[in-house]
């Protein structure tokens, strides 16, 4: 057995650490960068992971983009509204939106936080296609004209390619791949619509020296096989399902991350009760060694930094006790 290795989701601390707001770190790839920085300064993660901003792809492709001081960004309404629209959509280059200021950020940091691996971020394909075409309307159009959604997701996934390629090429050591929105198909549908494309990503980016982590935190347990499906080497789940029961479901050779509440235990409890939540996952997955653990999605802005610290308190008390002090 080998310590239980920590890597939660932790970046908007960080942009409180250097007195920013989520508006400077998500447009400015060096406050980014330097949020990132605090983070690894700060607690004992693993690894650095990129913000978890699910506009920034949408935007390249010209979607309209709502950014408050202090909240993560949000797309307005509909890019596309037909299927000609999808027919007419050109997949952009990546000198469109704030990419340019995101592939800066992964440079940076990979550049001078040497002493962790760094992770870059992007969206997933059937959670970018939503929000191009709308969530409701995309679950609708799935059954009335699935041809347009699958060229959609077509587009989408040349564009993450691309996009996962040139992240490659700052030197991070994989992606975190936040597919949410296909935790709202069962387990055929998210094959189809979702893993089969998330498939043709990592079969193009992943190799021995960069992973990909699928992350579905929508899943709540139906369609664990079909992120298995994905070929992904690290799955990341959120905090409604049983991290023990996907355990089970999982090859021992794939990595199972997750799963605490970023926003009821991280954000809203108090350092005991995180410490209590933290400790009862570690003991229901002592026998695992393939499993990470983390919050089950981005640990959310304004979240105490004493709940954080007592998160990493209890996994270094649990890794001392079980497997000796470093």
């Amino acid at each position: 057995m080998k310590k239980c290795l920590a890597l939660p989701f932790i970046t908007h601390p960080g942009i409180e650490l250097i007195g920013k707001t989520v508006q400077d770190a998500v447009s400015d790839g060096k406050i980014q960068y330097e949020a990132m920085k605090a983070v690894s300064d700060e607690f004992d993660t693993m690894g650095c992971t990129a913000i978890m901003d699910l506009t920034v792809e949408a935007e390249a492709f010209g979607a309209e983009i709502s950014m408050p001081e202090d909240e993560i960004p949000t797309v307005k309404g509909r890019l596309l509204k037909s299927a000609a629209d999808v027919e007419k959509l050109s997949v952009p280059d990546l000198g469109q939106g704030r990419l340019k200021e995101f592939l800066k950020a992964n440079k940076l940091a990979v550049e001078n936080i040497t002493a962790k691996p760094v992770f870059s971020g992007c969206i997933g394909p059937f959670s970018l296609a939503g929000r191009l075409y709308g969530m409701s309307e995309i679950m609708i159009s799935m059954y009335t004209e699935p041809e347009t959604v699958l060229l959609l997701l077509l587009k989408c996934t040349e564009f993450l390619i691309r996009y996962c390629m040139e992240l490659k090429k700052t030197g991070t050591v994989g992606v975190i791949m936040a597919e949410p929105a296909a935790g709202l198909l069962s387990n055929e549908d998210c094959m189809v619509y979702s893993s089969d494309f998330v498939k043709k990503i990592v079969n193009t980016v992943q190799d021995d020296n960069f992973t990909v982590i699928l992350h579905n935190c929508g899943n709540m347990g139906q369609c664990t096989y079909a992120m298995i499906a994905s070929g992904a080497n690290a799955l990341h789940f959120g905090n409604t399902v049983d991290i023990v029961e996907v355990l089970q479901d999982c090859p021992s050779d794939k990595i199972v991350m997750g799963n605490i509440d970023p926003v009821r235990v991280f954000k809203q409890s108090d350092p005991n009760t995180v410490r209590e939540v933290t400790a009862d996952l570690l003991e229901r997955t002592r026998n695992y060694a393939n499993f990470v653990i983390s919050s089950g999605c981005d640990i959310p802005p304004r979240t105490p930094l004493e709940n954080i610290r007592a998160f990493f308190e209890v996994v270094k008390k649990y890794n001392d006790k079980n497997y000796g002090a470093e």
